[in-house]
């Protein structure tokens, strides 16, 4: 009897078992990874908070726009992908998920006073084309016309993305005897499709604080080593970019291309990278 029932345990012991196995060998969507490894890193990174900026503290500053061009090869890690693909994402498709999503608010001006509603930044990324008369035919064989729709493109925005601008203010701290640089806004810029001969418009504007929690979580590409990702948090904390300077704080509150044009304007823009470089090296006395 011992041996019978010790029989019967082992056979259901061996049904279960295998029937487990046979489980485990069933393809389930999410089973294969598309990595050797769990990437945590980025995941959980948190973005360095600024320091406790006292007013009399600062003894100088000056505030600074600058235009990134994405056809710069430094920018482009910014720029691309133009579609959506698995691990990466563009800087516009990262600040425009977060906007859609109600967590990122987009402005109209760069003083950040007028807010734009999520259902018109939709209407405004969305572009419908026109309609248009296709002919058909009846059954009898006689053709009539029916409007059809035009089609709907939501990733216009995406491939036309040309520049950002950067709004940001340098300022001397005595409190820690150095030069600083925080930056306050981006603009995002991109020609209307089908209406490029127009020039770049600005779509709309983030506040940069506010962005720097969702910068710090994702990577951006790297051209030399897929294991040293910077996040987008990186790239501007460490200014791993190319810009120009397209104006400076001035009393006619004018920009750099109002006043200098071709080369000239280059040159200007170099003179105030100059200027900020040479007030921080007057500082020392070697």
């Amino acid at each position: 009897m011992k041996h019978i029932k010790f029989f019967l345990v082992f056979i259901l012991f061996v049904f279960f078992t295998n029937h487990a196995f046979s489980q485990q060998s069933v393809f389930q969507p999410g089973d294969y990874k598309d990595a050797i490894y769990e990437k945590e890193n980025a995941v959980h990174r948190r973005y360095i908070p600024y320091s406790f900026l006292r007013e009399g503290d600062v003894t100088w500053e000056k505030r600074v726009w600058r235009r990134l061009d994405m056809r710069e090869k430094m920018n482009q890690s910014l720029y691309y992908p133009k579609d959506v693909v698995e691990g990466r994402i563009s800087l516009p498709q990262l600040v425009i998920k977060y906007i859609l999503s109600g967590q990122i608010i987009a402005f109209e001006d760069e003083e950040f006073k007028v807010y734009f509603e999520k259902a018109f930044i939709k209407s405004k990324l969305v572009i419908q084309g026109d309609s248009a008369d296709v002919e058909k035919f009846a059954e009898d064989g006689s053709a009539y016309n029916v409007k059809v729709a035009g089609s709907i493109d939501s990733t216009w925005f995406f491939e036309t993305f040309s520049s950002l601008s950067i709004k940001e203010d340098w300022f001397f701290d005595k409190q820690k005897s150095s030069l600083e640089v925080r930056i306050l806004g981006l603009g995002f810029n991109a020609p209307i499709k089908g209406k490029e001969d127009l020039g770049e418009v600005n779509q709309f504007w983030v506040y940069f604080p506010a962005c720097r929690p969702f910068f710090s979580k994702h990577e951006v590409f790297n051209t030399k080593n897929d294991s040293e990702r910077r996040t987008f948090e990186d790239i501007f904390w460490k200014r791993q970019f190319a810009s120009n300077v397209t104006k400076e704080s001035n009393v006619y509150d004018r920009r750099i291309d109002q006043y200098a044009k071709g080369i000239e304007a280059l040159i200007e823009s170099d003179r105030v990278k100059s200027d900020i470089f040479r007030f921080e090296h007057d500082l020392w006395q070697f």
